[in-house]
C-alpha cells in the first residue's frame, strides 16, 4: 500500500528537485529516512526543535541553563529530549568539562549550520503568514 498525499501531482508530472524522492521512499517501514524532506524532517521533527536550533544559530553555543532562559515555555524533559535528538542527528555536539560541578557547553556543528537557510525560510514564511492573518 502506498501513500497517497493530497495535493501531491502524479509521478510524470513532477518537474524540480522535489521531484527525485522515489515513491517507494515514502512508504514505512524505513529504518533510515530515504526522502530528502523526511531526512530533515528526522533531524528537526518534534515540536520545539526548530526553536532550540533557532537559539543555536543566534549563539553558536550554549548550554542548558541559557537554552532553558531563552525557551522558558519549554519544560526540562522535552529541551533534554530535544538536545539528544540534534546531538543524535549530528546537529550539535555535546561537550562536558571535568570539574565539579561538571559543566556542558553545545556547540553548533558544520551540519548544524548548514541548516540555517532551511530556519530563515520558515522565519520569513512565519513572518508572511503572520502578517497576513495577525
Amino acid at each position: 500500500m502506498t501513500h497517497q498525499t493530497v495535493g501531491h501531482a502524479p509521478a510524470g508530472d513532477r518537474a524540480g528537485p522535489l521531484a527525485d524522492c522515489p515513491d517507494g521512499a515514502l512508504v514505512p517501514p524505513n529504518p533510515e529516512p530515504l526522502c530528502p524532506v523526511d531526512v530533515t524532517l528526522a533531524a528537526l521533527g518534534g515540536r520545539w526543535t526548530p526553536l532550540v536550533l533557532r537559539e543555536f544559530l543566534r549563539r553558536g553555543q550554549a548550554t542548558y541553563s541559557e537554552l532553558s532562559a531563552a525557551l522558558p515555555a519549554l519544560s526540562d524533559k522535552v529541551l533534554s529530549d530535544r538536545l539528544a535528538q540534534l546531538t543524535g542527528a549530528g546537529v550539535v555536539e555535546r561537550h562536558r568539562t571535568p570539574g565539579w560541578p561538571p559543566r556542558v557547553r553545545y556547540v553548533l556543528t558544520g551540519r548544524g549550520r548548514a541548516l540555517e537557510p532551511v530556519v530563515h525560510s520558515m522565519w520569513e514564511w512565519g513572518t508572511a503568514q503572520r502578517d497576513v492573518h495577525g
